[in-house]
């Protein structure tokens, strides 16, 4: 094990001693659904755009408008006729409208949609998995991910994990809330039952086995 893999996982117990500190606990989590379960606007979930996002954006009957633009890090896109607009946290129809305001105080009527390429997402929607996971990352959530559609997307989990001992961190209600999964059960046995929701911004915590 080189020193770069000991101080990460290091790191990762002493985020999770940290976050476990501040944290209320609760033992259990609804199982997974075809919708997101714990809250009712996450029924209602709309992609966000976030930095690092292409934005295309088309303006009938004005080509020279339309154009595909990068977000920039500070969340906003420069266009050919608008400067310095902020883009990030809206939905593309949220945006295309805004830019029809925009834009009419420089041509007639303007008709604007606006599609989404890269979808990378706002970071506070990302989920981040940290710890005994094959390729501890970012993961851009989607609607409906469950926790197996997030232990693909990370490669599952080391042979050093203890995956019953994952701490899934999620705010609810304002507060961060710590809750118990179980990995282990999930992807080397098979028990579906283990499945739950994931929801925008929540942080998984896989420990290493003490063995």
């Amino acid at each position: 094990m080189n020193l770069n893999t000991s101080a990460l996982k290091l790191l990762a117990t002493l985020l999770l001693s940290v976050l476990l500190w501040g944290c209320s606990s609760n033992a259990k989590l609804p199982e997974a659904t075809v919708h997101p379960s714990l809250t009712s606007d996450i029924n209602d979930y709309r992609y966000l755009i976030g930095p690092g996002d292409a934005v295309n954006i088309f303006v009938w009957r004005n080509p020279e408008l339309s154009g595909t633009f990068s977000v920039r890090p500070d969340g906003m896109i420069t266009t050919r006729l608008i400067e310095d607009i902020e883009v990030t946290g809206r939905t593309p129809t949220q945006l295309a409208r805004e830019l029809e305001e925009k834009l009419s105080v420089y041509i007639n009527n303007p008709r604007v949609s606006v599609t989404i390429g890269g979808y990378v997402g706002p970071f506070s929607e990302q989920v981040r998995v940290i710890g005994e996971a094959t390729n501890p990352r970012a993961v851009n959530y989607k609607e409906n991910m469950t926790l197996l559609d997030l232990m693909i997307a990370v490669g599952g989990i080391t042979e050093f994990a203890d995956g019953n001992s994952t701490q899934l961190i999620r705010t609810v209600d304002g507060k961060q809330k710590a809750y118990r999964i179980y990995i282990d059960d999930l992807i080397r046995d098979g028990d579906i039952s283990k499945n739950v929701d994931i929801l925008p911004g929540d942080i998984i915590i896989v420990p290493e086995a003490w063995f």
